[in-house]
């Protein structure tokens, strides 16, 4: 027999999973050095079993809610906005989750804001408390970010004076108003590509991995998307030079958005305008707003080499995974080789990179927001460098076009494994964490079952 489902369940259920999960990170979070419990410590490990728990039930309850989506009588856009406010709303007042990023996001304001230049220093050279809050892989790495975002770090870096908790509320205030932004160009883009309004809701913005990572964890991926999604919505409408700057922002703050560019061209393209005036009125917005937004934020044109930031040891990317072995396959055989395996790998992986995106283009020219987000996917899954929020870039776009119910099924079932995938302190796993957090997320099905046995009890005693 099906569990029992309706809206007023799946939020309960969905805001116990993000209330555990806040509780849980106050422990095990990514908590600023000086907060940081012993990894031993009985604190610690109640922490990881809580935040998994939390996890888990979030799951379920994202779940539960595709289920009524689905259903012959779903709920509407408003109400499952209502849903994400309800649901996101413990995460607003937790501690960083799954990342240390936030740490160095506002690092490099704060370096913006001394006039350090951030595309040749690394928060090291920022000294200070908040220097040692950034991961050490990261304080002697550049920025690898653009100037609108970088531009949005310094202002809250002199709002806030550098104080680390007036700076976290406020970085997760710019991730929560890119959030606010993705949901609502979202529908528009869902139902200008036929699909259900809803359904792209659910799959989009209800995400978990937009509440663990957006919100919890505070990426600038938020602002990017929201900034893209508003970007394809005026391209639509009849403001396509206005989608070719919110685009060109997007692309400002991180670099895969660009890709965005083609989507504004095509739109144009579509809505009669001959292709050479589309290409140029977008390149010509694109300029104009580069120019502004490095002039306002004060960077220089760094941000052009942001490509070539380092990949972490830890990342478990393709080409990074292919090219560790390889080379550990060369070195034991002796080979002089072997310190060029990883950066082969990653210019092969380019390569088909940019093979695939050509082809998705080509084969699905008619249906550029569907074709921008299986680009975005594509670029996630072949770069020298992914983390689960990166899943969001395409997996936000598909949420609008997928042509069919199958490609969200699939698409939700990698949802539901990457939302496991990271701890929520943002550094590498030991034996015991692993087991703690299977032991949290265990119990949490355990919990699902009993409710569901408990809610049919009833039903079978009739039926007996």
């Amino acid at each position: 027999m099906a569990f029992p489902v309706d809206l007023r369940r799946c939020q309960a259920l969905g805001l116990a999973g993000t209330a555990v999960l806040a509780l849980g990170g106050e422990t095990a979070g990514a908590l600023p050095a000086r907060e940081l419990p012993a990894p031993a410590s009985v604190q610690a490990a109640l922490g990881l079993v809580g935040v998994y728990f939390g996890v888990v039930l979030l799951i379920a309850a994202w779940v539960l809610l595709g289920r009524l989506v689905r259903s012959a009588d779903p709920p509407s856009p408003r109400a499952l906005l209502l849903v994400l406010v309800v649901w996101a709303a413990p995460l607003l007042i937790a501690p960083p989750l799954f990342s240390r990023d936030v740490y160095s996001y506002l690092a490099q304001g704060a370096m913006v804001d001394a006039h350090i230049n951030v595309y040749t220093h690394g928060p090291a050279q920022l000294g200070g408390p908040l220097a040692e809050e950034v991961a050490p892989l990261w304080r002697h790495t550049a920025a690898p970010y653009g100037p609108v975002f970088l531009g949005v770090a310094s202002a809250l870096s002199g709002l806030t004076r550098g104080e680390l908790p007036a700076g976290l509320i406020g970085m997760r205030l710019v991730a929560l108003f890119g959030v606010a932004l993705m949901a609502a160009a979202l529908p528009r883009l869902a139902r200008h590509c036929g699909a259900d309004p809803s359904a792209a809701l659910w799959l989009g913005v209800l995400n978990p991995l937009v509440l663990l990572h957006l919100v919890a964890g505070a990426h600038n991926d938020a602002m990017m998307l929201g900034l893209l999604g508003l970007g394809l919505v005026a391209a639509l409408g009849a403001w396509p030079i206005l989608g070719g700057v919110l685009v060109t922002l997007a692309a400002l703050v991180k670099a895969p958005a660009a890709l965005g560019l083609a989507a504004v061209v095509v739109l144009q393209v579509r809505a009669g305008r001959r292709p050479a005036r589309a290409v140029l009125t977008t390149a010509a917005a694109c300029a104009a707003t580069t120019v502004a937004a490095t002039a306002i934020a004060g960077t220089g044109y760094g941000w052009t080499r942001a490509l070539g930031t380092p990949v972490s040891p830890h990342n478990w990317a393709l080409t990074s995974l292919l090219g560790s072995a390889t080379g550990a396959l060369l070195k034991r055989l002796g080979s002089d080789l072997a310190p060029l395996a990883m950066p082969a790998w990653h210019v092969l992986g380019l390569a088909v990179t940019g093979v695939l995106v050509l082809a998705i283009w080509w084969r699905l020219r008619p249906h550029p927001v569907y074709a921008l987000g299986l680009s975005l996917a594509t670029v996630a899954a072949f770069g020298p460098a992914i983390r689960p929020w990166y899943a969001l870039w395409g997996l936000f776009l598909i949420a609008a076009a997928a042509p069919s119910t199958s490609v969200r099924h699939r698409v939700a079932a990698v949802t539901a494994v990457l939302a496991l995938a990271v701890l929520p302190s943002g550094g590498p796993a030991d034996v015991g964490q692993l087991v703690l957090a299977v032991s949290g997320g265990a119990l949490a099905l355990v919990v699902l079952w009993q409710a569901h046995l408990a809610a049919h009890a009833p039903a079978l005693g009739r039926t007996a």
